[in-house]
């Protein structure tokens, strides 16, 4: 791997000098890959973060705690979150830039500690986790690859410069991702239905977004106007689509829609509170999990657990979240689906339920080195990292796949120190974004079925998927605008004007297989895999709506193939999101806002479907 233009090599570890011998990794996966200098090993990181984010924003310049690497979509490691400037101005330094108002980042002794003394948060315009006006979901840093090679799995060959992998072996037998939809395609005539009922911010007239609509666009469908926000904003987690139902979490609401014709399919759910987490993966037969919170104060706790039951409204099961031992609070949560369990996340601890009943299944507590399940990552598997001996000499991260059911420990990966897991791009097959602060370095990789380091992305390159605004935790599972099947990883590149590209990796190799370009002057996101054909989206300009395109996974054409073409007339709509959650789903394209802005003046939407 060539180095960054105009950046001398990094001394020792990942991105050391490329034209020295290699000398085989020390320690476990994540070793440096060249004889480390004289001093010792890469210096340690601050504590890890208890749960960090992997993804710089507002969020990560809180001044709760030290952000994980920031991560411009795994998105390289920035020529650094570290030199340049966040998103108000401070250093991007992970984890060491100082809070938007120039308040210096206080890791806990175990990393990021929410609560017992963490400083309250401050509003940004829109509120906390509101990213800068106009830069959606992006990372505004730039990165430096750098690999991550386990001794015993893998050696390392030069050439030309640059630094591959060379593994032993690889399974190749994995389950895509992605189910196939079925071929059932939506239609629709006349006016958008707008099923708003007046209690949004702004008028509630319902607007007609197709009476511009030009030939080949497609219609909307219907839409929904936000709800009622207070003025510095509000948080909008959560979509799910089932067969019959769109289902959307909004400040203290979870509502829910007729796929086909918008109409209300089940009266909104209220909560007492705002909804501060959400499961993103609904269980087999449409079940989810909302989390709201215990009260208004600063000192208010994510612990309030409700189950709902997307195609009934129906609301299960109920439960207060305790919280752990001493530092380990649910004043921040994370939720994941795996079968029938629900694993809760606190800042050093998980508790697994039965999505059905609410029964208790099993606590993810410390274990071995002083290691704290800091992240979990749900799906087909259950993942669990944790941060170990964070104010030792032996710092470093653990990644685990857990039994769902009875939280029995099926394998374990040891990174190296200094290297922070930061996001999971996928479950199955398991690709992981790391990063190292001191190092100044990401790295994406994959593993085998059994936990074995498989291969990493080989090649030097900014990618842009996007990465949520989560301010206290790691978010494992905070990307869009990423995909893989049984054997390919899609990373769309990072653009700072005009057409990105779509790039194929093999998951088995760490190689390019192939890459598109974007059909317009916009970037262009993988979705999902289905029919042998990846799905992307690609982003709207002031002046045309958004597209949804199929490109062939295999063959020798990877042209993007048009399946939608968003009116132009509801580009501002499609622009105007801070950050934005979307689906393609039985010809269908869904795209909601993640952050209500609260503001008054304006009709703020929350949700369009689209079809032709």
């Amino acid at each position: 791997m060539t180095q960054p233009p105009n950046q001398p090599p990094q001394p020792g570890g990942f991105g050391a000098p490329q034209d020295q011998p290699q000398q085989p990794p020390q320690g476990g996966f994540g070793a440096p890959q060249t004889p480390p200098p004289p001093q010792g090993p890469p210096q340690t990181p601050p504590p890890p973060q208890a749960p960090p984010s992997g993804a710089p924003q507002p969020g990560y310049g809180y001044p709760q705690a030290p952000q994980p690497p920031q991560q411009p979509g795994p998105y390289g490691q920035p020529s650094g979150p570290y030199s340049q400037p966040g998103p108000y101005g401070q250093p991007g330094a992970y984890g060491q830039q100082p809070g938007p108002y120039g308040q210096p980042q206080q890791p806990g002794p175990y990393g990021q500690q929410p609560g017992y003394g963490y400083p309250p948060q401050p509003q940004y315009p829109g509120g906390p986790g509101t990213p800068p006006p106009g830069s959606g979901s992006r990372n505004p840093f730039k990165g430096k690859p750098a690999l991550v090679i386990g001794a015993v799995v893998a050696a390392l060959v030069v050439i030309g410069g640059t630094v591959f992998a060379v593994t032993s072996g690889g399974d190749d037998d994995k389950k895509p991702v992605a189910e196939k939809s079925d071929d059932s395609k939506a239609s629709a005539s006349g006016n958008p239905v707008n099923p708003g009922d007046g209690s949004g911010d702004g008028d509630s007239d319902p607007e007609n977004l197709n009476e511009a609509r030009q030939a080949g666009e497609s219609k909307v469908l219907w839409y929904k106007e936000a709800p009622d926000a207070p003025g510095s904003g509000a948080d909008a987690p959560g979509m799910w689509i089932t067969d019959k139902t769109a289902v959307k979490a909004a400040y203290k609401q979870v509502v829910a829609y007729n796929v086909g014709d918008g109409n209300p399919t089940w009266d909104p759910i209220t909560f007492p509170q705002k909804i501060c987490a959400v499961t993103p993966q609904q269980s087999g037969d449409g079940k989810v999990v909302v989390a709201y919170e215990s009260g208004t104060s600063d000192r208010a706790k994510c612990n309030q657990l409700q189950q709902i039951d997307l195609n009934t409204g129906k609301k299960g099961w109920s439960d207060e979240l305790a919280d752990g031992a001493l530092f380990d609070s649910a004043i921040t949560i994370e939720m994941s689906i795996t079968g029938k369990t629900l694993m809760v996340g606190r800042s050093q601890s998980g508790v697994a339920f039965n999505v059905d009943s609410g029964k208790k299944l099993f606590d993810k507590k410390k274990y071995g080195d002083s290691c704290f399940p800091t992240a979990f990552a749900g799906g087909s598997k259950l993942i669990s990292v944790a941060s170990c001996d964070a104010t030792g000499s032996n710092e470093h991260d653990e990644m685990q796949e857990l039994d769902p059911t009875t939280g029995k420990v099926k394998w374990t990966q040891k990174f190296d120190k200094g290297w922070t897991v930061a996001r999971t791009y996928s479950v199955d097959p398991l690709v992981v974004y790391s990063t190292n602060e001191d190092k100044k370095a990401w790295n994406i990789s994959t593993f085998t079925d059994g936990g074995k380091f498989r291969s990493q992305v080989g090649f030097d390159e900014d990618f842009g998927p996007e990465c949520g605004w989560a301010i206290l935790d790691r978010d494992l599972q905070g990307c869009k605008g990423v995909a893989t099947d049984s054997t390919t990883l899609y990373l769309p590149t990072e653009a700072t004007s005009g057409a990105n590209e779509v790039v194929a990796i093999n998951l088995a190799t760490g190689k390019e297989k192939w890459r598109v370009k974007s059909p317009a002057d916009e970037s262009m996101l993988p979705m999902k895999v289905e029919g042998g054909k990846l799905i992307a989206y690609v982003q709207p300009s002031y002046d045309a709506g958004g597209q949804v395109v199929s490109i062939a996974t295999g063959g020798s054409s990877h042209k993007p193939v048009k399946l939608l073409q968003n009116p132009a007339s509801t580009a501002e709509i499609e622009n105007g999101f801070y950050s934005k959650d979307f689906d393609w789903v039985d010809g269908r394209f869904y795209l909601s806002t993640t952050r209500l802005t609260g503001n008054d003046e304006t009709k703020e939407k929350l949700m369009l479907a689209y079809g032709k």
